[in-house]
Formats: structure tokens, C-alpha cells, sequence
């Protein structure tokens, strides 16, 4: 038998790469942006929220007016098939001063503990990824610490228009404060695509200080709303401990859904067939059937419902969330599934089996968001 001796262990030294607690070493989900489960497209978008693709969520206060969409435009070679793009569709050369434009994705705290926040360990995080506009010039990355009200900000720069462009962007490790060990949104990391004089009066923070609007933003920051000809693209976003940026860690399809599935689940219709949803049961009644949806993978917190054109099969056409569920709703919701009690297209046959599904209708789904 073979024996391996071990007389020390140093302290690690030089390069090397911390992973989270999925063992992976970026800490972005959908980096390459080949999720989009909402949709692949998202038009005449004048306030904020989450659009198209997965995690990534569009933060607008009163700055133009923008197409979303997952696009195949990319980087030659680099292995990517699709990207984030916005398009201004009406513009805003002259935003107030509260007025604001980025995309963000928001991280779980307690996928950040291998940070090591709050000590004099804490990682330094590296930005890397790709971005192309015909809007050359100055753009802000923001981390905020939505635990304890801090932010750190940086800069890059395009710096030359509808090329394809790698940037680098570090960010110093917070040695004072700790993130939550929680299943709540704890670290935001955001594009600065615009910004009003409330964020951008300031100097800008390049530690980790007490938030302060005014230091968020580069005085220099461009506006991309300021012309409907504007466009944005990014794709390959990672972020990662350590003090360089590594090639981006692609994962396969089915894992980096699954990931997306902690926050949002959703089923959705297409124009030629029904679609099953997964919810299928027995008529306990014969006004009422008894159905539960299971999740294909247990969500970050209850979710929220909605949808669209769903029906009960056999037995009534496609109906909307009142006339599906009775006057008890959805019921017994947890992050594993959920149970709900139909009543549309009543009478039942006591004991026959019904099944819940999407109408043939591309505009039928159903969505359970669990987002930060």
C-alpha cells in the first residue's frame, strides 16, 4: 500500500481560484445570457423590471424608452451564442436629476460567504466581460451591499464604437462588514447605463463607504438615452474572487436553467398544441378538482403566481387565474410546489382525472418568481 506524507501546509500564495458554494467560480447566473424563460424580446419598456433575459434585472426611472432582447449578436470566437441588448426607442438627452438607467443582478448572501466579508480576508471581486455601443465613452460598474448600505464603484471605458470589447473591472474585498447567511438578496451588481446629477455630483466611491447617492456614478458617465440610434450590448459577464479576471466559465444548458429556476419558474404556450403544466389530479367534487404543480427545483422563497389562458382539461376553455382557481386561490404554497383548486369548466365527473394546461395560444403561460 502507498503512504503519502505530508510534513506542512503553507498558506496558499500567488493566483488561484475561490469557488462558491455550488462550485462554481463566478458568482453571476446566466453570464452568457442564454436564458431567457419571460421571453426573447420586450418592447416599448418606460419602467423597470425583469424582461428577458434570466436574473438580470432592468432598473429605469424615467430615462427613455427601450426594446429588450436576448440577441445573437456576439463576440467572434469567443464561444458565446447570445447577449443582452437594449435598444432606445425614444430618448432622453436631458435627464432630472433622479433619473436612472442599468441593468443589476442581485446575489443570495449566503452564496457569498466564501468571501469572506467582514475580516481581513475578504476576496477581492473581478469583474470581466464583453460589451459593444455606438456610444463610446465613460460607463460606471457599481456593488452595493444591500446588507449593510454600502457601494463600491469603478469605471471602464468603450472605446470604440460597434466593436466588440473585453473589459477587466476589480473591486476591493470589505473588511468591515459581514453579508447576511440568508436566502436574501445581499450584493447587487450593476451597469450604469445613465444617471441623473443625484448620482453622478459626487466623487465617485471607489471603496467600500456609507452609500452616498452623489459618489454612486462617474461625473463622466454616458447617457445612453440621449439618441434613439443608441445601442447596448453585453455578454460574458463574470465575477469571481481574485485579483484577475479568468476565461468565462461556461456551463452546460440544462445546469445554468436549473439555476434559473431557483428564481423563476415558468411554464409557457405555444400556438399549436396545449401545453401541460404538470398539475393534474381527481375531481374531488363535481364543481372542484384538486391539482398540485411540483418545481423542478426548490425556489429561493415562496413565489409569487401568475398567468395567462389556462385551462382544464377535459372540460372548459382557456380561462384566466379567477375563473381556474376558486375562491380559495392558489393554496398551500411552499418553494418545493404548490397545490391549487380548480373550478373552471365545472361539472366534473366525481373521481375522473383532470389535468391543468396551457391553452394553444403562444400568450398562455404560467410563472412563479421567487426574484431578489
Amino acid at each position: 500500500m502507498s503512504e503519502l506524507k505530508v510534513d506542512k501546509v503553507s498558506p496558499r500564495s500567488g493566483n488561484y481560484v475561490a469557488l462558491n458554494t455550488v462550485g462554481s467560480k463566478n458568482i453571476i447566473i446566466n453570464g452568457d445570457m442564454s436564458i431567457a424563460q419571460r421571453g426573447t424580446s420586450a418592447s416599448g419598456k418606460s419602467t423597470g423590471g425583469y424582461f428577458t433575459c434570466d436574473r438580470w434585472n432592468f432598473s429605469l426611472v424615467s430615462l427613455g424608452t427601450w426594446t429588450l432582447s436576448q440577441d445573437t449578436d456576439v463576440p467572434t470566437g469567443q464561444g458565446f451564442a447570445t447577449s443582452f441588448k437594449l435598444d432606445c426607442t425614444t430618448a432622453d438627452a436631458a435627464p432630472s436629476s433622479v433619473d436612472r438607467l442599468q441593468i443589476q443582478q442581485t446575489i443570495e448572501g449566503q452564496n457569498l460567504q466564501y468571501l469572506k466579508y467582514g475580516s481581513s480576508n475578504a476576496e477581492t471581486l473581478t469583474a470581466s466581460f464583453w460589451v459593444k455601443s455606438n456610444k463610446t465613452g465613460t460607463y460606471t460598474l457599481e456593488m452595493r451591499d444591500l446588507d449593510n448600505l454600502k457601494d463600491v464603484s469603478q469605471t471602464y471605458t468603450i472605446d470604440t464604437a460597434n466593436t466588440w470589447e473585453k473589459k477587466t473591472v476589480s473591486f476591493p474585498g470589505n473588511t468591515s462588514d459581514a453579508f447576511d447567511n440568508d436566502n436574501g438578496g445581499s450584493l447587487s451588481f450593476e451597469f450604469w447605463l445613465g444617471a441623473g446629477s443625484s448620482y453622478t455630483s459626487g466623487t465617485l466611491n471607489t471603496t467600500w463607504s456609507p452609500r452616498v447617492n452623489a459618489n454612486r456614478v462617474s461625473p463622466s458617465q454616458v447617457n445612453l438615452a440621449d439618441n434613439t440610434a443608441n445601442n447596448f450590448w453585453v455578454t460574458g459577464v463574470q465575477l469571481e474572487a481574485g485579483t484577475t479576471a479568468s476565461d468565462f466559465e461556461f456551463l452546460p444548458y440544462d445546469v445554468n436553467l436549473r439555476r434559473c429556476y431557483r428564481y423563476c419558474y415558468r411554464i409557457n404556450g405555444n400556438a399549436v398544441d396545449d401545453v401541460l403544466t404538470g398539475g393534474a389530479g381527481p375531481a374531488t367534487t363535481t364543481s372542484r378538482i384538486d391539482t398540485a404543480i411540483q418545481f423542478l427545483v426548490p425556489m429561493r422563497a415562496i413565489p409569487s403566481v401568475s398567468e395567462a389562458l389556462l385551462e382544464v382539461y377535459p372540460g372548459s376553455t382557456a380561462g384566466s387565474l379567477g375563473s381556474i382557481f376558486d375562491n380559495d386561490g392558489t393554496k398551500d404554497i411552499t418553494t418545493i410546489g404548490f397545490q391549487i383548486n380548480a373550478d373552471s369548466g365545472s361539472p366534473f365527473t366525481l373521481n375522473n382525472f383532470y389535468l391543468v394546461r396551457c391553452d394553444a395560444n403562444a400568450s398562455a403561460f404560467i410563472e412563479f418568481d421567487a426574484e431578489l
